[in-house]
Parts: structure tokens; sequence; C-alpha cells
């Protein structure tokens, strides 16, 4: 896949715009993967991310043509896939799932993975595997107690990777808002897995 530079993105989005089905290709390759990501964290569905995944694309072609791109289009995407997803969780009425993950503590294509490859050896250690899913797990659970806000803040920042001032936009909120959700969020996190004695760290 070509590397994602600035040029090549405003490349991409100014065909997308003239209704270039292979720019919207293009977009889907590069952001399609982070997005699944997240809404499948937010969801604990794999159908549901899936589902979503195409909507926030539906809802890219539908507005592509009223962006404007001030290089802040990840903010844009990302704004649209928690905006649908609150959505969904209203409709239904239900908050978020723990989600299984597999031996490692992450499942294929999930951004996340960097917060468990540090712990990974050359030769597997058993004992170790066993405490970093539990670790995970106890992670997981904790986020999922987390107030939405706080939830989605950290979501953003450590899983899909966006800046605070990204994070700001596609939460609608001032900078210092979205900094402070993030610390209140992490604080809280940390509390409840150092009750449960979690070895491993966030932050």
């Amino acid at each position: 896949m070509m590397e994602m530079t600035p040029t090549r993105l405003a490349d991409l989005i100014k065909q997308a715009q003239a209704h270039d089905p292979d720019a919207f290709d293009g977009l889907i390759d590069a952001f399609g993967s982070r997005l699944h990501g997240y809404l499948y964290r937010l969801t604990g569905s794999r159908d549901e991310a899936d589902d979503l995944l195409q909507d926030v694309f539906l809802r890219v072609v539908k507005m592509i043509g009223s962006y404007r791109h001030d290089h802040r289009f990840e903010g844009w995407l990302f704004r649209i896939a928690t905006n649908l997803v609150r959505d969904r969780i209203r409709r239904i009425g239900r908050g978020p799932k723990v989600i299984p993950f597999d031996a490692r503590g992450r499942h294929e294509g999930d951004a996340s993975a960097k917060w468990t490859e540090a712990s990974d050896d050359a030769t597997p250690n058993p004992e170790a595997s066993m405490q970093l899913a539990d670790d995970v797990d106890a992670l997981q659970k904790g986020l999922s107690k987390l107030p939405e806000a706080e939830r989605e803040v950290i979501m953003l920042r450590h899983f899909s990777e966006l800046s605070f001032a990204e994070i700001a936009t596609v939460m609608g909120t001032p900078l210092g808002t979205a900094l402070a959700r993030a610390h209140r969020g992490l604080n809280k996190l940390r509390e409840m897995l150092d009750t449960d004695g979690l070895k491993a760290q966030v932050g």
C-alpha cells in the first residue's frame, strides 16, 4: 500500500470529491483497520463494527463534497464513527461489552497491539502469557466501567492514536476538556487496576 503522506491524502480527498471510486478505496485502505478496531472496542461486536464501518464510509461518500480539508481528516472520520456508535448504543440501550482477546491480549489488526507487543519474547513464557491475558482482561473490564466520555477519550488516544487536538475536534469539546477527561479516566483506571493487583502499566 502506498504511504499515506499529507500530499497523498489531500489528493485522495480531492479525487473522492470528484466521485472517483478508486479514491474511496484508497481512503478505506488507509483508515479502515483503525476505524474497525475503534468501533469493535466500543461495541464489543465484530458484526456491529463491520456494519458501522460501512455506515461510516457511506456517510463519507455523502458528506465528502462538503468537507473542507484542513489537515484534520482523521478527526473528521472518527467524529463520524463516534456519533454513529453513540446513536447505536442509545438506540439498543446497552453499553460496551468486554472484548475477548487472543492469547497475546489483542485481536488482529488492532492498534492496541502496541500495548502488549512490548511484552512479547522470542521464547514463549506460559506463566507470563497467562498473566498478560489476565492483565488485559482487567484493563478491558476497567474501561467498560468508565463514564462514556472518559472511555471515548482513552479509546481515541490509545487505540486510535489521535492527538488530543484531534480528539477535542471529534468530541466537540475544548482541548482542555479532552485532556481533563483523559486524566480523570486514566486515574480511575489506575485505581481499579491497582485494586485488582494489575502489573501492567496504564498511562
